[in-house]
């Protein structure tokens, strides 16, 4: 069973920065991702890196976040710049399946960015 522990989250003006960490208590070696969930609505994908550092995003978020890994660290971050209201949500790390790397195996329990002025 894996653990995954988010933190750095907060309250953040608009255009400030935020970020993320999450701590897996056992090895990442596959494909870690970020989803997020706004009150009222379905949680969405937000951004993924493979083992070897591939990355993809969401076209809502490209340009402005970065999803990176340590590896020896058992960490993944997603740095957060430029933040708008509408990324104000509940963000979740994830775990994807070794086997399947499009499906999220493993949740956190999320921590809350809320983005006011």
């Amino acid at each position: 069973q894996v653990q995954l522990v988010e933190s750095g989250g907060g309250l953040v003006q608009p255009g400030g920065s935020l970020r993320l960490s999450c701590v897996a208590s056992g090895s990442i070696i596959s494909r870690m991702g970020w989803y997020r969930q706004a009150p009222g609505k379905e949680r969405e994908y937000v951004a993924a890196i493979s083992r070897l550092g591939s990355q993809t995003y969401a076209d809502s978020v490209k340009g402005r976040f970065t999803i990176s890994r340590d590896n020896a660290k058992n960490t993944v971050y997603l740095q957060m710049n430029s933040l708008k209201p509408e990324d104000t949500a509940v963000y979740y790390c994830t775990k994807f399946h070794l086997g399947n790397p499009n499906y999220p195996e493993y949740w956190g329990q999320g921590t809350q960015v809320t983005v006011s002025s």
